[in-house]
């Protein structure tokens, strides 16, 4: 059987479609003998291969991303990992990093196996698979290790400068977009880990509880006083741990809930989504 010529042209479509390197798509499309979805199976095996060897590689950089939608009712927030700043700052990986946000966005995603399951193009190619795609074009471990859904009368997105932090924070009533920001850099500077006291998992309650009184018997203050003063830590704890209650950033004056109703006493913070590749 003859082989087919595989022309520059052929090469720089198929480069186009997958976003692999000239050498790989010429090599893909002669191994296919010119046959465009053989070609890209081929890409996608080489791939898996690579993604396999480096499973166990450690993709710690990449970028965090928010969006919302044009009716500011709900927002997205999406971790794509990579291991080295410098492909995170490469503009194909933004591109693709944007690109996911925007199908979650779109699609409602709500976890990251649900976003991975959804299609990345026309072609059929999930986002799980362009994931092991691109881990094989670019030699890097490639993958997404966060997906936040919010959704409020109002949601902001904020996403410092460098794209290694993000934040959504929802209100209960729209025409508040400063009080918004501020409070997602708040989010996103002081990374809270509940809304308010109220809401606080027990189990983080119940492990600051125990911290507390093991400090305080190691201060050598007697059993029977420790739940007390572990009592006294653990609301120093909620005022620097939740949102509301956090003194906040550009006042130290006020708390962040005071901030909040200083600009109208009925608004109120509903919820908020926060991530970042170092902590």
């Amino acid at each position: 059987m003859s082989t087919m010529a595989i022309t520059a042209a052929d090469v720089n479509k198929l480069r186009q479609i997958t976003g692999a390197g000239m050498m790989d798509c010429k090599q893909a499309l002669t191994e296919a003998n010119g046959d465009f979805d053989a070609a890209i199976d081929i890409l996608r095996k080489k791939g898996q291969k690579v993604a396999s060897k480096r499973a166990d590689r450690d993709a710690s950089e990449g970028q965090v991303i928010g969006l919302t939608s044009a009716d500011g009712k709900r927002g997205v927030l999406v971790c794509t990992n990579c291991e080295t700043d410098f492909v995170a700052k490469n503009a194909d990986f933004g591109a693709m990093a944007n690109r996911i946000t925007s199908i979650a966005l779109e699609k409602n995603a709500d976890s990251v196996d649900a976003l991975k399951a959804m299609a990345y193009d026309s072609n059929g190619l999930t986002i799980a698979e362009k994931l092991i795609e691109q881990t094989g074009v670019i030699g890097e471990k490639i993958e997404v290790s966060a997906c936040h859904l919010l959704t409020a009368e109002f949601v902001y997105a904020y996403n410092h400068p460098g794209n290694k932090v993000g934040s959504l924070v929802g209100l209960n009533k729209t025409g508040f977009e400063t009080v918004a920001k501020d409070v997602a850099m708040q989010v996103a500077a002081m990374g809270p880990i509940a809304l308010s006291k109220e809401t606080t998992p027990q189990n983080v309650i119940d492990k600051e509880i125990e911290i507390g009184k093991e400090l305080a018997i190691q201060e050598g203050k007697p059993v029977d006083m420790a739940e007390k003063i572990a009592m006294g830590r653990l609301n120093k704890f909620f005022k620097e741990s939740t949102l509301l209650a956090q003194e906040f950033i550009k006042d130290n004056k006020l708390n962040v809930e005071q901030y909040v109703k200083s600009a109208d006493k009925d608004l109120a913070v509903t919820g908020f989504k926060r991530h970042s590749l170092t902590v």
